[in-house]
């Protein structure tokens, strides 16, 4: 059963192969996706600082009746933060805020703040002086990895250039009809693990008859599908969703696309993401 197996990160530890998303689920509503998705099996719980839901997914955390132990937790440092002082900050207020004595994995959310995002500066300075308080977090325990999100290749060679701990994974914006191979295979070729959010195209890939098509021949959804997809390429997988039945069917892919048919998947194009397009990270600026 897919909920139960774990790539390893760099340091060793282990992190489940599926995730729950909770991007724009509210923060008085987030708790319950969360104890939803734990009795179904989900033992990795995915937010942000951006989302403004930390405090309910920690509730959740906490609330949920598993131990501590067995849970993954991931958050990301606000794209805004590009200094040493306001992450040391942001990672404490983090753990505040979530209730939580350590924090799984915590990772930049973007290597430039949104307004700027796509920009020809790169902030590598700040990247750098974030990074270095996210190294510190690491070391006095209060995260047991560190990692990055929409970084691209020369994002990633600051960080291994100049830091002192190697960034352990790359969260990046993957899915049938737009998968970024080159910077998976530079990511995967640094040793990182690359985890793929939106994998079901926040939703607009349903309407593809094509995909649709495949997925009617192997007797699943459209959804199913791409997450199985993203399972096979070797990229943890990231769908987000408060219904309770979408979660269990996102997890229920123990199913394999064969060669033939990852070839013709890999050779989609699908990057309409409809009112999404206005979020910078849909916008295809890189």
């Amino acid at each position: 059963m897919i909920l139960q197996e774990t790539q390893t990160l760099p340091n060793g530890v282990a992190i489940p192969k599926l995730a729950l998303g909770t991007w724009m689920i509210d923060d008085d509503k987030v708790a319950e996706a969360v104890k939803a998705a734990v009795r179904i099996g989900y033992r990795h719980i995915d937010t942000a600082q951006a989302y403004g839901n930390e405090r309910g997914v920690g509730e959740g955390i906490r609330d949920c009746g598993v131990p501590r132990g067995e849970l993954f937790v991931q958050t990301k440092l606000d794209a805004g933060i590009k200094d040493y002082d306001g992450a040391v900050a942001a990672i404490d207020s983090s753990l505040k805020t979530l209730g939580l004595d350590y924090i799984d994995l915590m990772v930049i959310h973007s290597p430039t703040p949104w307004d700027r995002f796509g920009g020809d500066d790169r902030f590598f300075e700040g990247n750098l002086a974030a990074w270095k308080a996210m190294e510190e977090a690491l070391e006095a325990g209060k995260l047991r990895a560190i990692g990055v999100s929409n970084f691209q290749a020369a994002d990633l060679d600051n960080l291994f250039e100049n830091g002192r701990v190697k960034p352990m994974i790359n969260q990046v914006l993957a899915h049938v009809g737009n998968t970024p191979f080159d910077l998976i295979d530079y990511a995967t070729e640094k040793g990182m693990l690359v985890e793929a959010y939106s994998p079901i195209a926040h939703g607009k890939i349903l309407d593809n008859a094509e995909i649709g098509e495949m997925a009617d021949r192997y007797g699943v959804s459209i959804p199913q599908l791409c997450i199985r997809y993203i399972l096979q390429l070797g990229l943890l997988a990231l769908p987000k969703t408060a219904n309770p039945e979408h979660m269990k069917t996102n997890a229920d892919v123990d199913f394999e696309i064969s060669a033939e048919d990852m070839a013709a998947l890999k050779s989609v194009t699908a990057k309409d993401y409809g009112d999404a397009s206005v979020f910078p990270v849909y916008s295809g600026a890189a």
